[in-house]
């Protein structure tokens, strides 16, 4: 994916209320920007980090400016999460996901009970798939992690894909790193243990995960590579 404009540098100064930060511009302008992001942003909000923020011109709009990434150390993150099926989907159509080459369809936000709907489903032939998609921004010693917060829904989401499985459908979870200093995913069972267990669990019922990573730039950000996951063993805060 490509931005289809040049994005705006700033420094953070604060992020709050869970969808607000505060930027200042190369200008010296302080300026509020939209934060696209459910999460807490653990280990990607730090003041005084660099951002990159999009622009929109659309006037019904509160907030002009988009928060789309920060720097951490040398690494951009990636932490608009309205982007990440977007850059899934592009990267399954255009063959970059090995698991799932020669796409014939995409269907987006698929209702499959009548309190759930879950990210994609994907066609190849007869052959149907549901995906579970979820960003990762979250890195600690080179160890990408999810959830970055106790997330009950995500916990549901398992839940859901373990059903489908159960009856006869092929079902994924797909972590999605935003960020390039990561080698290897594991779930964040210090943040939300349940969670972590909830993924063991469909793991075992059949549900398949995948982790790709992406490279984040001022440019734009595009699925890159396959990451290993790491289960039980390293499902812990990482030393250091």
């Amino acid at each position: 994916m490509q931005f289809p404009s040049p994005l705006t540098d700033g420094i953070l100064i604060k992020r709050y209320k869970r969808f607000l930060a505060d930027i200042r511009l190369e200008s010296g302008d302080i300026i509020t920007a939209h934060c696209p992001n459910t999460g807490t942003m653990l280990t990607c909000s730090t003041p005084g980090s660099a951002v990159c923020l999009s622009t929109s011109e659309n006037p019904k709009r509160k907030y002009r400016y988009t928060l789309e990434m920060i720097k951490v150390g040398t690494t951009w993150v990636g932490v608009n999460t309205a982007l990440t099926n977007k850059l899934v989907t592009e990267a399954l159509l255009a063959g970059k996901i090995a698991e799932y080459p020669n796409i014939d369809s995409i269907a987006a936000e698929v209702k499959t009970s009548r309190h759930t709907r879950l990210d994609l489903q994907l066609m190849q032939g007869d052959r149907s798939t549901y995906l579970e998609v979820k960003n990762c921004s979250l890195a600690i010693n080179g160890c990408a992690m999810f959830p970055d917060t106790v997330t009950t829904r995500g916990t549901k989401h398992l839940q859901e894909l373990m059903r489908l499985v159960e009856e006869g459908s092929e079902a994924v979870i797909f972590f999605l790193v935003q960020r390039l200093d990561a080698d290897h995913f594991a779930p964040a069972v210090h943040i939300d243990p349940d969670y972590g267990k909830a993924l063991h669990r469909a793991i075992a019922a059949g549900v398949k995960v995948l982790i790709y990573q992406a490279r984040v730039s001022p440019s734009g950000i595009h699925v890159v590579n396959a990451l290993p996951f790491r289960g039980e063993e390293n499902s812990i805060i990482p030393k250091g």
